[in-house]
């Protein structure tokens, strides 16, 4: 398998196809590269090149107990990035993958980057506070970290029932997408999982979105059941620079996976445009 090992000595895996443009997609929590399936071979078949890697503690990637959040995460990027030497790419981030992106172009990717964008992400800061008064309240992050700490088999299959939208009247249900979320889950690391709730819900990517030069396209679906849509996508693209942004009546938090067509589409008019 493809990886890199960073500095402190944790092994990246990474998945790297084809040639042209490079396109760097950023999974979410507790993912894989592999839930950008859709994604990588939609845009292979077009001239761009591919790369995905498992996040620290996620997937094949070394099951860390320690760098499990975003500075540390947004490190790896860049050493990846490097190792790569990737120029002018394009950064895809779903959901605490889109936190990721806004940590890394802003503070080591700039020069690389050509555009970036956030999808059902978790910027601006997710948790509730004096400062964030519209945020989800600290106590159902608890509950996620108990949940995962704990009861994390069973949780990792209730979980998808709101992550996609399944648990909405009249919606059809795939069961092979949601043991597939299941199955990408179990492989990641307990505790890199627990500690990454707390990245993925109190990091302020405030600065760092307000830091991004480059073009950023920003996509939220208006049923996200997971990261609310009123304080989440139309915020950040009020702090960034050069930002587009576009909402969906009705889609849910995975809507990668429940509307891909539609996704990409968007994606490949904003990339090209």
């Amino acid at each position: 398998m493809p990886t890199i090992t960073t500095d402190d000595g944790t092994t990246i895996f990474y998945k790297d196809w084809g040639t042209g443009q490079p396109i760097v997609f950023h999974h979410g929590w507790p993912l894989s590269a592999d839930d950008w399936d859709y994604q990588m071979m939609f845009f292979l078949q077009r001239g761009y090149r591919v790369i995905a890697h498992d996040r620290r503690g996620h997937g094949r990637s070394t099951q860390t107990w320690t760098g499990n959040e975003m500075d540390t995460y947004a490190a790896d990027v860049a050493a990846l990035t490097t190792h790569l030497d990737l120029r002018e790419a394009v950064h895809i981030g779903h959901s605490t993958g889109g936190g990721e992106v806004a940590r890394y172009v802003a503070r080591h990717g700039n020069d690389r980057v050509a555009k970036a964008v956030l999808i059902s992400s978790v910027p601006p800061v997710m948790v509730k506070s004096d400062k964030n008064p519209g945020g989800t309240p600290i106590e159902v992050f608890d509950d996620i970290r108990k949940q995962t700490g704990f009861n994390r088999a069973q949780f990792y299959k209730d979980i998808t029932l709101p992550f996609y939208g399944y648990n909405r009247p009249g919606a059809v249900i795939s069961e092979g997408v949601r043991e597939n979320w299941w199955r990408q889950g179990m492989m990641g690391g307990i505790i890199a999982h627990y500690e990454c709730v707390k990245a993925f819900s109190e990091t302020d990517f405030t600065e760092d979105l307000k830091a991004i030069d480059a073009p950023t396209l920003v996509l939220h679906g208006e049923d996200d059941q997971i990261v609310p849509f009123a304080d989440s996508g139309p915020l950040s693209a009020k702090l960034l620079k050069n930002s587009q942004f576009k909402a969906y009546p009705g889609y849910p938090h995975g809507m990668p996976t429940t509307h891909p067509d539609v996704i990409c589409a968007d994606l490949l008019a904003f990339i090209k445009g």
